[in-house]
């Protein structure tokens, strides 16, 4: 009895719950910061997202052209919509919000559109002629308004010589009237008081300064009821001194001041008069910067707020507006304070409110007087930074709650000097937003510095005699012997966390499996922002590093490398350590040339675009062109990609189901170059030997549409690239995906010109490969192409492909890709041993190689990839305007065990089992006894 009790607990440990296959690892192993960019000044604010809801959504149209919803509460995304094609900066962006209006209206590019505030969704959508110039909305209520009392848009579009006012149905968008302005002069903005609707245009002078010119129209018809200009030529010599145009308040202004911000003009527009007001010098310091705030609710106070700021301190000077008078006064000052800060606008009722951000405080005050209504200290904004780099508000918008003659409640959502956007609720911080990561445009992988200072250490005991090595060894675990206690104290919980097999992969400090790489990016904003791989909400260090001049072209655009002096990252003549983000001064530039050149392009060649042809040059020494490749007539250089350098190869042949081998072209000093012919529609693409500037192959396409992208990759011994072609009578319109391997020869086991080689130069002997291609037709465009990475190689690759209009990135198996799948039959048993599979032109995405699951992954520029330390995983990194990140096993994890692998399970087993051979062991002695003391 004993031992069959024995056998049912060792049964039942065994057993496993039915609950799944496999564990899905969604969610876990990868992250997703879903961003906008950073918010501007004049379409960020708090709104109501119906009519008489109690509670407010954060709006914003950032500097990348997206529109979203983000809650107060946890600073989540709503919901977002993206104006502006991938991502890109537009220059002039518009966003308004009527009173207690469920509808949103924008204006970027040719674009006015209306957006439901609730969810996001399009209402109506109107294309302009020419550029948007404002938006506004018509708060008056007049005979024309709409029968759901949705509220009309006041939209300024078109060009320098040709320029028109419309009003647009606020529910259809339909034109109810259109004003055209056949003047000539430049159209800035327009504004609307309660009973005008005003166009401000810009007339440039013969001696190049700008007069402003005010019309008058109408609001029901549209027709010009007034017209004046405002002597500004003596202080304006270009449109960036013009400070504000105030629009959709009870008195709207204009105001402007001179080049070196000595005097400030303000007209209240509908009147011709033109206050003056002295700006007084900082001591010695100039003022760099001023900005007006003031309320935009037709029924709040006439009162607004001058913020003026210099290099290193900033104040204020709140003003008041007489309406009877039509005379602007100043009621107060706000005292000056040392560094940068914010100010922000809020209405209660009639009531106007601004809010006082510094780095120290906010600050909530009364319009109508001085005294303070409320202080708040911050302890801190919660954001990544290094030391000694002070972190400043940039921009603020505010909400706040009255009660009585205080401040109740308050909240501001600052975007701060370190491109982070953050929510102060009463000077405490709730949530932040790494917004300057949507302004990443180059970023690169490195190790922490301990990792690569001992990885440097072992290549050096490994490069000199034993004696010295084993001498060095000492030397390191002498040294190793000060981190004892620290590991003694650490050693109960690590134990603890292994046997109940809780323990995470590791941190930056101790990494097992390399998924802790450090990933630095560049942005923008002229920052250098550090994130860990494997802990991405986890950002380590955000420093600035200067502003950055970007380039229209790839090859000249500036690029972060990752050199091997203690995991250094650095852009430009800047060096930083990965790990802290410490700034590492006189670096010698010889002992860093070898290892940037490994970032370059290809090995030890540096290409550049010269005279519509590119240029290749030694980067050792660059004197004069190795060689030139001038294109075709009318066609244009638009993509250029090499091998990896980082691409090792397990391999040198393909292996085939016969146990055959065909040598693959294993060529490190290749590289895809792309051309385009706009006026042919026709893309080449040609296979360049980067030593020799040999064409090694080439192919072409007719009929492209070359406004969708043309991308390109390359590794090992195969290419891929994609495009979308127009119909023509030889091809169907579609997408297409294009796959080509090469090998030396097609006959197994013949190396073909280079069987009786065992050196050569591509100078001397540079022979063709012989190539294989497939094309597949593909449901939607490829933005981007790149490849997985792993150690040695010996993992399948796959194939990272961007979807920008899905916002999506998948993973697909070069299995699928195989240009050697059989073409019109079915695969041979020897063929299916390697896996192939009979070829179908038409290649559906799988669902399981969707890697970003059910996110939107938008704005994808670009997809990084990196080994870990065990062979079967590879790190991706994606960004653009949002960030992914995952990891990656094409293979599978055949060398790592999962996370839902039980270590307490396991030993139990072992010791259950341990206890039933103790206990059993006696019976099975007794029995053997009594089985030689029986009589037969």
């Amino acid at each position: 009895m004993l031992a069959r009790l024995l056998i049912l607990a060792v049964s039942s440990l065994l057993l496993r719950p039915a609950l799944a296959v496999f564990a899905d690892e969604a969610w876990n192993i990868d992250y997703h910061y879903a961003l906008l960019g950073e918010p501007q000044q004049d379409t960020t604010f708090f709104h109501q997202p119906y009519a008489g809801s109690r509670a407010s959504l954060v709006y914003t149209l950032s500097n990348k052209g997206a529109l979203g919803a983000v809650n107060p509460r946890d600073g989540s995304l709503i919901w977002r919509q993206l104006l502006a094609s991938n991502g890109s900066t537009s220059t002039s962006t518009f966003l308004r919000a009527g009173e207690n209006a469920d509808v949103l209206f924008s204006g970027i590019a040719s674009q006015a559109a209306a957006w439901s505030a609730g969810d996001g969704r399009l209402v109506w959508e109107v294309n302009v002629a020419g550029d948007v110039k404002d938006v506004e909305i018509l708060e008056l209520s007049d005979g024309s308004a709409t029968a759901s009392g949705s509220k009309d848009a006041l939209v300024l579009s078109g060009s320098d010589s040709h320029a028109l006012v419309q009003r647009l149905d606020g529910a259809t968008g339909t034109v109810k009237w259109q004003h055209n302005l056949e003047s000539g002069d430049i159209p800035y903005q327009v504004s609307a008081s309660t009973t005008q609707v005003f166009a401000i245009l810009l007339h440039k002078t013969m001696l190049g300064y700008y007069k402003i010119k005010v019309l008058s129209l109408d609001p029901v018809t549209g027709h010009k009821t007034d017209e004046y200009t405002l002597s500004s030529e003596n202080e304006l010599t270009s449109t960036d001194g013009i400070i504000a145009v105030g629009a959709n308040s009870a008195s709207p202004i204009i105001a402007w001041t001179d080049a070196t911000h000595s005097v400030l003009k303000v007209n209240i527009i509908g009147t011709k008069q033109i206050a003056s007001f002295n700006i007084e010098k900082s001591g010695e310091e100039a003022v760099q910067q001023i900005q007006i705030h003031a309320p935009h609710h037709s029924t709040a106070l006439a009162h607004f707020l001058v913020h003026f700021q210099t290099a290193t301190s900033h104040w204020a000077e709140v003003f008041h507006i007489d309406l009877k008078r039509n005379k602007i006064e100043k009621a107060y000052d706000l005292p000056k304070l040392s560094g940068k800060g914010a100010f922000a606008t809020s209405t209660s009722d009639a009531n106007v409110y601004f809010t006082r951000v510094t780095d120290g405080e906010v600050i909530a005050l009364s319009s109508a007087s001085h005294g303070v209504l409320g202080r708040w200290p911050i302890a801190g904004f919660g954001v990544a930074s290094v030391p000694g780099e002070a972190i400043e508000p940039i921009r603020a918008v505010s909400e706040l709650s009255i009660k009585g003659d205080l401040v109740s409640a308050i909240r501001t959502a600052v975007l701060l000097s370190t491109g982070d956007w953050i929510l102060l609720r009463e000077g405490t911080s709730v949530w932040h937003r790494p917004e300057g990561l949507a302004g990443t445009f180059s970023a690169a992988f490195s190790v922490p510095a301990p990792v690569e200072s001992f990885v440097e250490k072992l290549e050096k005991e490994a490069s000199i005699n034993p004696v010295q090595a084993y001498i060095l060894r000492i030397k390191r675990h002498i040294e190793d012997l000060q981190h004892l206690p620290a590991v003694i104290v650490t050693l109960p919980q690590r134990f603890i966390s292994g046997f109940l097999g809780t323990s995470a992969d590791g941190d930056i400090g101790s990494d097992s499996f390399g998924f802790h790489k450090i990933i630095a990016c560049a942005t923008e904003g002229g920052r250098l922002i550090a994130l860990d791989a494997g802990a991405p909400d986890r950002i380590l260090w955000n420093r600035k590093i200067g502003n950055v001049a970007l380039t229209e072209s790839a090859l000249q655009s500036p690029a972060l490398g990752v050199f091997s002096l203690a995991g250094t990252p650095g852009i430009g003549p800047q060096y930083f350590n990965a790990s802290s983000g410490a700034v590492l001064p006189g670096l010698p530039s010889t002992s860093l040339a070898k290892e940037a050149a490994d970032s370059d392009i290809s090995q030890g060649i540096q290409f550049t675009l010269e005279n519509g042809g590119l240029q290749a040059y030694d980067t050792n020494a660059r004197q004069s062109a190795l060689w030139s490749f001038a294109p075709m007539p009318n066609e244009r250089i638009i993509g250029l990609v090499s091998r990896p350098v980082n691409d090792p190869v397990a391999s040198i042949g393909k292996v085939l189901g016969d146990r055959r081998v065909l040598y693959k072209y294993l060529n490190p000093n290749l590289a895809l170059l792309t051309t385009a012919d706009d006026k042919a529609k026709s893309v080449n693409l040609y296979l360049l030997d980067t030593i020799s500037g040999s064409i090694m192959h080439s192919s072409s396409h007719q009929g492209i549409n070359l406004d969708d992208p043309i991308s390109s990759t390359m590794s090992e011994n195969w290419f891929a690239y994609s495009f979308t072609s127009d119909a023509s009578p030889l091809a169907p319109k579609g997408h297409y995906l294009v796959v080509g391997e090469m090998f030396e020869s097609l006959v197994p086991n013949d190396r073909g010109p280079l069987s009786a080689t065992t050196n050569f130069s591509t100078l001397d002997l540079n022979p063709q490969p012989f190539t294989l291609v497939h094309s597949y037709q593909i449901p939607e465009s490829l933005s981007h192409l790149t490849v997985t990475q792993t150690r040695q190689g010996i993992t399948s690759r796959a194939l990272l492909a961007v979807l920008a209009d899905s916002h999506a990135i998948i993973s697909i198996p070069y299995m699928a890709l195989d240009p050697r799948r059989p073409v019109d039959r079915d695969a041979t048993t020897d063929e299916q041993m390697e896996g192939l599979f009979r070829y179908a032109p038409v290649l559906e995405f799988d669902p399981k190689w969707y890697l970003n699951h059910r996110r939107e992954v938008a704005g994808i520029k670009h997809v990084l990839t990196t080994p870990a330390l065990i062979e079967s995983t590879s790190i991706v990194f994606a960004y653009g305007l949002d960030v992914f990140g995952t990891r990656l096993s094409p293979s599978f994890s055949f060398d790592i065990l999962g996370k839902d692998f039980n270590k307490f399970q396991m030993l139990a087993t072992v010791a259950a089992l341990a206890v039933a051979t103790v206990g059993v062991a006696p019976l099975v002695m007794r029995k053997q006894i009594n089985m030689r003391w029986q009589f037969t």
